[in-house]
């Protein structure tokens, strides 16, 4: 019946020596190891009936956590809300409260159904802004350094876009570029001075409603441009009209800044013919393929 346990072949007298050492507080295997009974199936039955000590049983730390995760499931919370509140796995908590009835889950009002469809947009939008900010941050990553080619041709396209051109029926060879974007009018005034066009050359104007706040509007279109407000030409104020649903009203409004280039009818020819020079190699035949 045993392995190696000497003289003791009975097994009742092995039987009450092991209950003895179970009764002297010993551990199982102290008492596997003092009869060198090695066999679990017949360490059992020495020991069949025995209570373990005190000191060798161990305290089951969620035991108390198990109680109030049934407490809590019995009220109708859910896994969700179980979990946060005693910080224990959804696991865990499915085994403790597998056998108790689902609760019912009550019907939304439409104010939480509104605020749950609230959030679940806020987060898509936080999302999507996100998406945006990052493929943005690339893009101009990418960039680099411009080259002074590159920025003539930037600039040519710029004005041809966004600038003043003469008509076949109204000839004015003149350089006027006016725009509401102050990063625009950065980028004409860095293509200005590659072409080496003179600084004093240059004349400032605002454009603007006349219900906006023209002195600040003034202020920052000077600032910006690196002169003095009373440098700026006569500002140009736009009427009101009350059936006009103007979007454009608050105090990031300042309106737009006209920029002049005194004696430009010869810049004007060269922007001209710089354009149909791109327009010309953009539509050549054996232009290679870049997509």
């Amino acid at each position: 019946m045993t392995e190696n346990h000497g003289t003791y072949t009975d097994f009742e007298g092995l039987r009450e020596r092991a209950v003895a050492l179970r009764r002297a507080g010993l551990s199982r295997r102290q008492i596997r190891d003092h009869l060198h009974v090695y066999n679990n199936d017949i360490l059992n039955r020495l020991l069949q009936g025995e209570p373990a000590p005190e000191w060798t049983r161990r305290p089951n730390a969620k035991d108390d956590v198990r109680a109030k995760a049934r407490e809590l499931r019995l009220q109708g919370w859910t896994y969700d809300q179980i979990q946060v509140e005693l910080g224990c796995s959804k696991s865990s908590i499915s085994l403790w409260v597998r056998d108790l009835p689902k609760p019912e889950r009550r019907p939304r009002t439409r104010e939480e159904a509104s605020a749950v469809a609230k959030r679940g947009w806020e987060a898509k939008l936080r999302l999507r802004e996100e998406e945006r900010q990052q493929t943005k941050k690339a893009a101009a990553d990418a960039v680099g350094a411009l080259t002074d080619r590159e920025l003539f041709l930037i600039g040519v396209g710029l004005y041809w876009a966004e600038g003043a051109k003469s008509k076949p029926y109204e000839r004015r060879e003149r350089v006027t570029f006016v725009n509401s974007d102050p990063n625009m009018i950065t980028v004409f005034l860095a293509w200005l001075r590659l072409l080496r066009v003179p600084p004093g050359s240059l004349r400032f104007a605002v454009h603007i409603h006349e219900t906006a706040d023209v002195t600040a509007a003034e202020e920052y279109w000077a600032h910006h441009v690196g002169i003095e407000t009373a440098e700026l030409l006569k500002t140009s104020l736009k009427r009101h009209n009350p059936r006009t649903n103007r979007r454009n009203v608050d105090e990031k409004y300042r309106g737009c800044l006209r920029v002049d280039v005194r004696d430009g009818a010869d810049l004007y020819r060269r922007i001209e013919g710089a354009w149909y020079g791109i327009v010309g190699a953009a539509s050549a035949p054996d232009l290679p393929n870049r997509t």
